[in-house]
């Protein structure tokens, strides 16, 4: 027999297969954190808006929130291909926040500042995750 033999190395049953690498189980909890980090600032965020200004603009701030969350989305799952694909991120994530902007600029009702403001939330999210995470006593 030939040593390089493929049939000698032990083949990965099912369950090994369907469970992540401790790497991969760190991205998804890193995920969720950011996601559950976001939607709590952009809570606690769109309700001191509503009672500093209005609803309007309350509500502005929350669409801008909303496509920030689908855009730290959009972001994970690229991340998460550029393993198992060969091929660069996708850019389609930016046209969400380009149509957002175009259409806040035409329709009267919105309004550009809160909703930029909203789509950053994600990014405040980061910062504060890095912050715990440096500050943390148990950080590694």
């Amino acid at each position: 027999m030939n040593p390089s033999d493929d049939s000698l190395q032990p083949t990965p049953t099912e369950e090994e297969l369907s469970q992540p690498s401790s790497s991969m189980r760190e991205y998804y909890q890193l995920q969720r954190t950011l996601l559950l980090v976001t939607f709590t600032m952009a809570g606690v965020i769109f309700v001191s808006v509503w009672s500093f200004y209005s609803l309007n603009i309350a509500l502005n701030y929350l669409i801008g929130a909303c496509t920030g969350v689908v855009y730290l989305r959009m972001l994970a799952k690229d991340v998460e291909r550029i393993g198992s694909q060969k091929r660069r991120p996708s850019s389609t994530r930016f046209a969400l926040l380009i149509g957002l902007i175009v259409l806040a600029s035409q329709w009267q009702k919105l309004h550009i500042l809160p909703i930029f403001l909203g789509f950053l939330t994600y990014k405040a999210a980061v910062i504060v995750y890095i912050l715990q995470s440096t500050l943390s006593p148990t950080s590694k």
